[in-house]
């Protein structure tokens, strides 16, 4: 059973969400404030407890608001982050991207959709597949595919699931380009809408993670896509 935090100060609306999730055998812990949220999401990844294996996290909450919550988990925490936006609020979705969030579905949800999502990000970090288990090294960088690790000239990069799935994707390809599409149904698990900036937005974050050399180490292909050095 996926283990799921919900960080939302509707309560009604936390109800109607959890009764769904569970019946589509999810486990929900619920928090209506942020910093609720945020110690219920560092005392799991902490002591004893099961870890969560994704959060849903709304924007506008009391205490702490969503943003600074990202902000503290991010710190040390690479559980998958649905962002929940006010519908049409563009600059929400960027920000929240930029700052490490996995996806982000606009208020008010289908929960429907919001189940369909959260299994998306689920399968991309849980997959047990034995073929994608194999150690990748092209360069400096080597990907390990088993553990989620990447590690570049020799240090262990700190990578949300969405930086470190674009990045294996990108390295499964070395030497070859490859396109919004496939990048955002391999590495975020949806198809490609338009004006979605969600591959530029993790990508950019990746780069910088990467450091000096980045833009030569991932090479945006203009028109076509973004493509991994094999040098």
């Amino acid at each position: 059973m996926p283990n799921l935090l919900l960080i939302d100060d509707d309560i009604e609306l936390c109800e109607m969400l959890a009764e769904y999730l569970e019946s589509e055998n999810f486990t929900v812990t619920i928090a209506h404030d942020g910093l609720t949220g945020l110690k219920l999401a560092r005392t799991a990844n902490t002591e004893k407890t099961k870890d969560y294996d994704a959060i849903v996290l709304d924007v506008m909450l009391p205490e702490m608001d969503g943003f600074s919550v990202l902000r503290e988990l991010r710190q040390s925490i690479a559980t998958p982050v649905l962002m929940l936006t006010a519908k049409g609020d563009d600059i929400d979705r960027i920000v929240g991207l930029e700052m490490g969030a996995d996806d982000y579905l606009p208020k008010p949800c289908n929960p429907r959709e919001l189940v369909a999502r959260t299994k998306a990000i689920l399968r991309r970090t849980q997959s047990e597949a034995p073929q994608t288990l194999e150690v990748i090294k092209t360069g400096e960088l080597e990907i390990q595919p088993s553990s989620r690790k990447a590690i570049y000239q020799s240090v262990q990069l700190s990578l949300t699931s969405s930086e470190y799935n674009l990045l294996e994707v990108l390295a499964k390809n070395t030497g070859k380009v490859v396109d919004k599409e496939t990048l955002s149904e391999q590495a975020l698990g949806k198809k490609l809408t338009d004006y979605d900036r969600s591959i530029d937005m993790h990508l950019s974050k990746l780069r910088q993670k990467l450091g000096d050399d980045s833009q030569q180490l991932i090479q945006t292909v203009r028109g076509r896509g973004y493509q991994l050095s094999a040098g």
